[in-house]
């Protein structure tokens, strides 16, 4: 099945004060776990306004880390742990868990909550 680049509803009412994960499809591929390099495309989006600020489908290829040693921001180790390949999870992430009260390079505002809808597409 190919991926196709998701689009992210706005999400009414006030952000969560912690880190929410849904799953929107349920992978069949490897488990990503703690130290895995895995994989991944992209949809961020600001929780207040709904504008997109990062996608690595802009980019066309896919982002590279590795899961649980901080090359990411915390709601993304905690949120992608534990996905299998072909697997699609949405991410609703506070500040905390994000870039806090710092914001990140003028596109994300201090103390934003952050979505983003992510494909697991490998782990090694």
């Amino acid at each position: 099945m190919a991926l196709e680049r998701p689009e992210i509803d706005f999400i009414e009412g006030p952000p969560p004060a912690d880190l929410q994960i849904t799953d929107i499809r349920i992978g069949e591929g490897t488990q990503a776990g703690h130290g895995s390099t895995v994989s991944v495309q992209y949809v961020g989006v600001a929780h207040s306004t709904g504008e997109e600020f990062d996608a690595s489908w802009n980019r066309g290829e896919p982002l590279n880390f590795r899961l649980g040693a901080g090359q990411v921001i915390s709601g993304w180790d905690q949120g992608v742990m534990g996905m299998r390949v072909g697997g699609r999870r949405q991410l609703v992430i506070p500040p905390h868990l994000a870039y806090g009260d710092r914001g990140a390079g003028g596109v994300i505002k201090p103390g934003e909550t952050l979505v983003f809808v992510v494909d697991l597409v490998g782990v090694k």
